[in-house]
């Protein structure tokens, strides 16, 4: 007999979101795609320069467990420019931000142990977390007009085997940032920051309470993840890093530990690696166009909507948008009346919303689909 570990025993059953969309995908129906956030497939710019980058003439391999010296200088720069002080040695070279959430993971917690993670947020944490034997709790964001981090609500999540609070700035999906005094809050609670900032480029407005990283924080241990897949819109070149702040000693203490691990598994590539400085050079081709893409869809979002019984949430960064949609139906409902209209929407209770329907769509998605998908949404939800 075959058994299997509790943590890969997943529900496989498809939910009716995913079964509608199958079978009006295998009808050949057209459909409006407001889902899509691979930045390779919308139509976004590249630098010319970005597959050369990549053909350094190299087949040395050198298994550095915490990556090329070259690299991880090139990440220490990347902050530098962004007004926050890194220092090299304190940065890990990982595959993705998923194994940078593991590789963290793995260095705070042990079985059983208990990580707080955002509400509403992304739902790919229940399953990291579970890969690692480790329980994610909820703290649930604010939300008076704006989105906001509580540190009392966060507080109260916390218990004797919680090792760590994740923070996503800007949060996906509702597009919030951290700001400075919620750092500062947060920073008196006395446990890690785990700090996703993958959309961190990706600001739609200007707001001057934010924190640049949460690497500013003066007496928080922190980790801020970040990579290539969201930075320079290159999810295909498998490369993300973690960066370490806070008090010297815990980060001393901390570094032989993650050496290990990233030593165990040694996964970033080391062409990859060696092109980073010059991918991160090349990149503002792409993340400027994907940030004037993210504004301008948001910006006729919100036209789109007026006088519509259809509510656009705040957004302040990121590449998606969040609508309230009227409560005489679930949010689950509403995505397969539009499908049925032929306009794929997620539904709220994906990133775990509560009370009032919502639906997510992406900001970056093509103009023509956004645009045609978004008049369709309106006369469905005012249409009945």
């Amino acid at each position: 007999m075959t058994a299997f570990s509790q943590r890969s025993t997943l529900e496989l059953a498809p939910n009716r979101v995913a079964t509608a969309l199958s079978a009006a995908r295998a009808g050949g129906a057209p459909l409006l795609d407001l889902t899509v956030s691979n930045p390779t497939v919308v139509g976004i710019p590249y630098a010319s320069g970005v597959l050369d980058a990549l053909s350094t003439g190299e087949l040395r391999y050198d298994p550095e467990p915490l990556g090329l010296e070259s690299a991880r200088a090139a990440v220490a720069a990347l902050w530098r420019d962004r007004g926050v002080r890194a220092d090299p040695a304190r940065v890990v070279m990982t595959a993705s931000t998923s194994e940078a959430y593991a590789f963290a993971f793995k260095l705070f917690c042990d079985p059983g142990d208990e990580v707080l993670v955002p509400s509403p947020s992304y739902p790919l944490f229940e399953h990291l977390a579970r890969l690692e034997s480790v329980t994610p709790v909820p703290y649930r964001l604010g939300y008076d007009g704006a989105w906001f981090i509580d540190a009392s609500v966060v507080e109260r999540a916390i218990s004797a085997r919680t090792r760590a609070i994740v923070i996503v700035s800007p949060n996906n999906p509702t597009g919030s940032f951290l700001k400075r005094d919620e750092l500062r809050s947060l920073e008196k609670l006395g446990l890690p920051l785990i700090s996703d900032e993958v959309f961190g480029d990706y600001a739609l407005t200007e707001d001057p309470r934010r924190a640049r990283s949460a690497l500013e924080s003066e007496g928080a241990f922190v980790v801020a993840l970040d990579g290539l897949s969201k930075l320079a819109g290159l999810p295909q070149m498998k490369l993300a890093f973690m960066t370490l702040g806070g008090p010297a000693r815990l980060v001393e203490q901390a570094m032989p530990r993650l050496e290990l691990i990233a030593d165990t598994f040694l996964s970033p590539g080391g062409p990859v690696q060696r092109a980073l400085p010059a991918l991160l050079d090349l990149r503002r081709v792409t993340t400027d166009a994907l940030r004037a893409r993210a504004i301008a869809s948001f910006s006729h979002l919100r036209r789109a909507l007026e006088g519509s019984s259809v509510t656009v949430l705040p957004v302040e960064g990121g590449w998606t948008a969040v609508m309230r949609l009227p409560a005489t139906r679930t949010d689950e409902e509403w995505t397969l009346s539009l499908l049925e209209r032929g306009v794929i929407v997620q539904p709220g209770y994906f990133f775990d919303f509560d009370a009032a329907p919502h639906v997510v769509v992406s900001l970056i998605t093509e103009p023509p689909v956004f645009e045609d998908g978004i008049e369709r949404l309106v006369a469905t939800v005012d249409g009945g």
